[in-house]
């Protein structure tokens, strides 16, 4: 596999384009398919997609809705139908980012000012007019954008059990813009061209889609890492076996906090001091000194998570009065309190 980048333009010697020509040239007995310039790329639609369309229609096709990116399938299905019937409407659909929208706006011309932009769906779209385009075919084009041909493609595959790209969600996108526009008596086409198999690490895994702005996160599937990161204050005050009641009582007074994880000398997480059990103690025991070790009172720390835990798995603990002791490598790097969690998720409302 050779990775390339896409912000390029075609003709730099990084382009895929340019490394698909480099690898023909050096590989032994090889050949360039070449599918943007190679007249059998559309001629193969106008022999089998074409005919295949006009047979399981009848003949009653009237409007057949295309992603656009070589070009070869918009151009052999509409050559093929075309010939077959001439009000059958070719509807191409564009990618945000894409220049073939305004290519055939401006009649097979890049015109002034255009210019491509980055986007994330793949295998269609272009920043060039490919030869095997032949704009003259098409009669209309809708523009999708990556985040709705993402989405139709997931519910795509969850509501029909369809397994299928981006650029699919691309087509459908661009379909039900179009077909909304129609009346009930036509009979409308849209091609679905590829599998979703090689994007399961991509849009088909929702960290991915956090990650790019494209689904917003469920509070329930936020880790108590992405808490932590999120509280004002991030400090994290911990006591540690040995200390006297009167240092543990003054560092929670200091900082208005009720709890504390406590350490041992080596930083590992030995358990909890809590400030009610403190004020028992100093209750019950009317000769007691400040100075006392507060090891006797240290609980063991009812709630301690890894940082990548849901909070969803953490609720419960939360739920039961407990404070989250988030530790990494049994080390604590922080806690979350009812009010933590309460807070951002006001916040994000």
């Amino acid at each position: 596999m050779v990775i390339t980048p896409t912000a390029v333009a075609p003709d730099d010697p990084r382009s895929y384009y340019e490394v698909a020509k480099r690898l023909a040239r050096e590989t032994p007995n090889a050949i360039l398919a070449n599918q943007y310039h190679n007249p059998d790329n559309p001629q193969t639609h106008v022999l089998t997609t074409g005919p295949e369309i006009w047979d399981q229609t009848d003949g009653k096709v009237t409007d057949v809705i295309i992603g656009m990116g070589t070009g070869g399938t918009i151009t052999g299905v509409g050559r093929y139908l075309k010939s077959m019937n001439p009000e059958i409407k070719i509807v191409g659909v564009d990618i945000e980012g894409s220049i073939l929208t305004e290519i055939w706006q401006n009649k097979g011309r890049i015109p002034e000012g255009a210019y491509p932009k980055t986007y994330k769906v793949e295998g269609i779209g272009e920043d060039f007019l490919p030869s095997t385009t032949d704009i003259s075919v098409v009669d209309w084009i809708e523009r999708a954008g990556d985040k709705e041909s993402f989405l139709w493609a997931r519910q795509l595959v969850r509501q029909e059990g369809i397994f299928a790209g981006g650029s699919t969600g691309s087509a459908i996108a661009g379909a039900m813009k179009y077909c909304r526009k129609l009346s009930g008596d036509r009979l409308a086409v849209v091609i679905f061209p590829d599998s979703g198999s090689r994007y399961l690490s991509k849009f088909y895994d929702d960290k991915w889609m956090r990650e790019f702005g494209f689904m917003t996160m469920e509070f329930g599937e936020m880790t108590l890492r992405d808490l932590l990161i999120a509280k004002p204050n991030k400090a994290l005050f911990t006591a540690a076996l040995g200390d006297s009641i009167r240092k543990v009582e003054g560092m929670m007074r200091q900082n208005a906090v009720s709890q504390m994880p406590v350490v041992d000398a080596d930083g590992m997480l030995v358990g909890l001091i809590e400030e009610v059990d403190m004020l028992k103690h100093m209750l019950e025991k009317h000769n007691h000194s400040n100075d006392e070790s507060i090891d006797p009172l240290v609980q063991n720390a009812g709630a301690v998570y890894p940082p990548d835990t849901s909070l969803d798995e953490a609720m419960s603990s939360l739920t039961e009065g407990y404070a989250l002791i988030v530790a990494e490598q049994s080390k604590p790097i922080g806690i979350l309190t009812k009010i933590d969690v309460l807070d951002y998720v006001a916040g994000k409302i």
